[in-house]
């Protein structure tokens, strides 16, 4: 009978333990946000727990055991008895900061997270739970209006870095207009055209949506540069003419195959000799097993949408071909919102 090696490490349950209570820290990392932790340490300001409790109005129980988790998850550093942010959060969990991450959190809490705790009722029913198909035009239809201005915002600020791995990963200085198909507030176009002065761009996007974008375009101070046309990339017959390259950012993750595939053929058809389209997103290996990154971003689109999820380069390189594009070409990107683009060339 054969024995097993006396130094094999005998098979623990600890990575189902790390993946049960994963909340844990996310919803740490929310309380945190919200009570104004980090907006309290902002400046280098560093306070004992004492100090905390009584400026935050909370008990000193809660409070130690709240900069404890903080702290273990690298959200604030210790010096002797005093707490102060992590450079990590004074950059982006401070209010007011240019590129602030809590409003992402924020919309991650209060629509997203309760959805998912129904994750049973969308494998088994295959529709949405953060909006109910049939009474609404989209995900994005909802009276709730701070929490749509959570989710522009967040959106902006991690488009703002994908924007800048993007032009570290594909040569911009080979294009003059840019087209950015569901662009959001214009982060792609604000990055890439303050990149390249060879650059100007167009966000094209729904109504409400370009106002987002117009307002953050006046700040940048690119108005001679960026502007936005109003459209809808779905229902209407085309795209926008005139531009030799356009972007598709966390677009097509949120629909099926067919609107993705019609989606590339209007983008095709708009293009001319010597353009290309460039799919950011956050992609599948071609075994569909990872990165989880991905894969959980696709199980959020089974939460969030009809018929989204995310695919792999292998599917968006066939389907581009389908779509009459010449040749496809796989670039990394280091980036949260996306680990590569695909950019599909006309020639």
């Amino acid at each position: 009978m054969k024995q097993p090696h006396q130094d094999a490490a005998p098979l623990l349950p600890t990575p189902l333990m790390q993946l049960a209570t994963g909340f844990w820290s996310f919803k740490t990392y929310a309380g945190a946000i919200d009570v104004g932790l980090f907006n309290l340490l902002a400046g280098g300001r560093e306070l004992t727990m004492e100090e905390v409790s009584g400026e935050l109005g909370i008990a000193d129980r809660p409070a130690d055991l709240l900069l404890a988790g903080c702290a273990s998850l690298g959200l604030l550093d210790k010096s002797g008895s005093r707490y102060r942010n992590s450079e990590l959060s004074e950059e982006y969990l401070v209010e007011g900061r240019p590129y602030y991450f809590g409003g992402f959190v924020r919309y991650l809490d209060r629509r997203e997270y309760p959805a998912w705790q129904s994750i049973v009722q969308a494998l088994r029913t295959n529709r949405p739970l953060t909006w109910t198909p049939g009474t609404q035009e989209s995900l994005f239809d909802t009276e709730d209006s701070e929490t749509l201005q959570l989710f522009w915002d967040c959106m902006y600020s991690i488009s703002t870095f994908t924007a800048r791995a993007l032009a570290t990963a594909y040569d911009f200085t080979r294009h003059t207009r840019l087209l950015d198909v569901g662009g959001g507030a214009g982060a792609f176009p604000i990055e890439l055209c303050r990149l390249f002065g060879n650059l100007s761009a167009t966000v094209f996007e729904l109504p409400h949506v370009c106002d987002l974008a117009r307002q953050k375009i006046t700040d940048a101070k690119l108005n001679e540069t960026v502007d936005t046309v109003v459209g809808d990339f779905i229902r209407d017959p085309e795209l926008p003419r005139g531009y030799d390259t356009i972007i598709l950012s966390m677009i097509l993750h949120d629909w099926d195959e067919q609107n993705g595939r019609a989606l590339l053929r209007k983008c095709r058809t708009a293009l001319p000799p010597d353009g290309a389209v460039l799919i950011c997103e956050l992609l599948l290996n071609d075994e569909r097993t990872g990165p989880p990154a991905a894969a959980l971003m696709g199980m959020n689109m089974l939460v969030e949408t009809e018929g989204g999820k995310n695919y792999s380069a292998a599917e968006y390189h066939d389907w581009l071909l389908e779509a009459g594009f010449a040749r496809v070409e796989v670039l990394p990107l280091n980036a949260a919102g996306a680990n590569g683009v695909v950019v599909g060339h006309v020639s």
